[in-house]
């Protein structure tokens, strides 16, 4: 307790109506407290540090002004939702974020009732908040009640598409709705694209504000402070095509832009808001990513994402390792073969720096493409350069991707171009939990005809990949790789093509064969040690092929085996689907083989380290024993031993 920042007036909250106690200045106060204890938690969790701390003076001034958990405050992705987490009842384990069995990293429905509506992807959040006007207008209930609807959505979300059809439909139903758009300039990586120009183009030396919902000039419904400034700005704006008119030709009324760091303009603005507001508002607020932890404004991504760190210098605490990571082997790669091949050009959305592109960028800037939070978009453009001629690396984590599948299918499969979806992020992921988790895409992706599906075992086979996927042109391709670092093999000069749909045997044995797709195969190479050691021998084989299947290499396994258990990091429907259809198709399940597929149980797995997801999903080593063991007719482990 004693490295403790002291907060004596955010220690009197324990709920957000208690905010209303405190005079303005006083406010001010509690919101210099709660980015104390904000830095102070992350320090200790690590997580998401920038994003939070541009937001804290408008979460003061939301829950000051707002009647929460009633009025709906909707955060737009979630990951700027630690400060509201200290003021909704739950400071008292505000260090337990994104760990096992505690907070959750973004906002979730299930923990708390002043999350009302659950986050972890973007530009979501007008979408849900109209959908709670609307319930609220036509009768809905709620155990909280239901007030206001308040979305507060960044200028990288924006981007989106879906923040767009949102607010279409928004001005169209005129229903009482709040906006608010914390424009910091920044999502994960700097903003691109036209609307980031044109909310620049917003800016003027000083903040102003026009509430241009008083229309005709009636600057009056301002407080005070703000009628000269409204004037001025009414005088600024006259022939220009800025302000509000973006917005106001989707049917919001606009205020801004106002200082998001100056309780002096968010109080009374949030407050006029709430009390002349009849249809939808659009409120334009400019905030700093990382405001008041110097280490995070200093920072390229003003502390996005961190591990556990020192508060007084902003060293972060990362274990070292000898392996470099599957997303940094991906990025080289890909940066030395465009080297020597300038039809290679690389496509992600608004994660450079995530999926190893920043690299490439550095190298080739004319041939590295940030699209933005538009994942539906990326896919549909990655499609037109390949049908241009290009060899387009789409890199989108699988979570994301999930997003741009119709475009996968239609734009892509259909037309079948030549496409490389790098996924990143496969499996479990560890702190972000179900929401980032990358459990679906093996499936999604290899049932479509004509899609080839790779997923590395290794940081060396990753490589292999990528030359593959370089040198296919017959469709699109995707591999697959975890996030985190590899498992230490020795790297090649150089990748090399893999021939198409050929697995590799790892091990010969006897009896039983373990046939692993993907990043599980160190673990089955452990548990196969473990077996040797109780008499029994796997076969042991990497797939590398979801699709299309080594049929030659998985028939064999089954004609000259008793069982075949498949690993994979992934849901049900993917690779060991495949492998029972095959088998099926092939009547080898007519012989008495005995099959079992390993996938990630049928429920989302909250946060946790990843070791210990992959234990509640059963698919750790010792669990892979576990089921051999079983298959082979030992009840247990336990058993064996005896």
């Amino acid at each position: 307790m004693a490295d403790r920042p002291k907060t004596p007036l955010l220690d009197g909250v324990t709920r957000p109506a208690e905010l209303k106690q405190f005079s303005d200045a006083e406010l001010g106060q509690v919101a210099d407290e709660l980015r104390a204890e904000t830095i102070s938690a992350v320090s200790v969790t690590g997580g998401h540090l920038g994003a939070g701390l541009g937001v804290v003076e408008l979460t003061v001034a939301l829950h000051a002004v707002f009647d929460t958990p009633r009025d709906k405050i909707i955060w737009d992705v979630g990951h700027q939702c630690y400060p509201h987490k200290i003021l909704t009842e739950r400071r008292d384990r505000i260090r337990t974020l994104r760990m096992k069995d505690g907070l959750s990293g973004f906002t979730k429905r299930s923990e708390s009732p002043y999350d009302p509506f659950g986050a972890a992807h973007s530009s979501t959040s007008i979408s849900a908040a109209l959908g709670f006007a609307v319930a609220r207008d036509l009768g809905g209930v709620t155990p909280e009640g239901l007030g206001d609807a308040i979305a507060v959505i960044g200028d990288g979300a924006m981007s989106a598409g879906m923040a767009f059809e949102a607010m279409n439909n928004a001005g169209h139903l005129n229903k009482r709705l709040i906006v608010i758009l914390n424009d910091n300039e920044m999502s994960i990586a700097p903003p691109v694209g036209a609307l980031s120009s044109y909310l620049s183009r917003l800016y003027a030396e000083e903040p102003f504000q026009e509430l241009k919902a008083a229309a005709k000039g009636a600057v009056s419904l301002l407080p005070e402070p703000f009628r000269e400034g409204a004037k001025r700005a009414k005088d600024v704006l006259k022939g220009m095509a800025v302000g509000g008119t973006l917005f106001e030709q989707l049917g919001f009324s606009y205020v801004g832009p106002i200082d998001g760091h100056d309780m002096d303009q968010l109080l009374p603005v949030l407050r006029t808001v709430k009390a002349r507001a009849r249809g939808p508002i659009l409120i334009h607020v400019l905030t700093r990513k990382g405001k008041g932890y110097a280490p995070a404004e200093r920072a390229q991504d003003k502390g996005h994402a961190t591990a556990k760190f020192d508060v007084v210098t902003g060293e972060q605490k990362k274990a070292p390792s000898n392996a470099p990571s599957y997303t940094s082997v991906f990025g080289k790669t890909l940066t030395d073969m465009a080297k020597a091949d300038d039809k290679i050009v690389a496509v992600t959305a608004a994660m450079p720096d995530g999926t190893g592109l920043n690299l490439f960028a550095e190298r080739f800037p004319s041939r590295c493409f940030d699209v933005g939070i538009a994942e539906q978009h990326a896919v549909t453009f990655s499609a037109a350069l390949a049908a241009g001629g290009m060899k387009p690396f789409c890199a989108i984590y699988s979570t994301f991707l999930q997003r741009g599948y119709d475009q996968v299918v239609h734009d892509v499969a259909i037309q079948r171009l030549p496409v490389r979806f790098a996924i990143d992020r496969a499996g479990l992921v560890g702190a972000d939990g179900a929401t980032h988790a990358g459990s679906f895409d093996i499936a999604f992706l290899a049932n479509l005809p004509g899609f080839t599906v790779m997923a590395a075992a290794d940081e060396a086979e990753l490589k292999h990949m990528v030359a593959t996927a370089a040198a296919h042109d017959d469709g699109p391709i995707a591999f697959r790789f975890p996030r985190g670092e590899g498992v230490g093999v020795e790297l090649p000069e150089q990748g090399e093509p893999l021939v198409i749909g050929k697995g590799r045997m790892i091990q010969q044995g006897k009896r039983v064969a373990l046939l692993s797709f993907g990043a599980r195969l160190a673990e089955v190479q452990q548990a196969a040690e473990a077996l040797a050691s109780k008499g029994i021998r796997p076969t042991v084989a990497d797939a590398r092929f979801a699709k299309p299947l080594d049929r030659d290499m998985i028939l064999s396994l089954a004609r000259d085996h008793e069982a075949l258990i498949t690993i994979e990091e992934g849901a049900v429907g993917g690779f060991g689907s495949h492998v029972a259809q095959l088998l099926a198709d092939e009547a080898v399940f007519d012989d008495g083989l005995k099959f079992r597929s390993m996938v990630l149980p049928d429920t989302f797995i909250d946060q946790a380290g990843p070791a210990d997801m992959y234990r509640v999903a059963g698919m750790g080593a010792a669990q892979i024993e576990a089921r051999v063991l079983a298959v082979m007719g030992v009840a247990s482990i336990g058993e064996q031993r005896a």
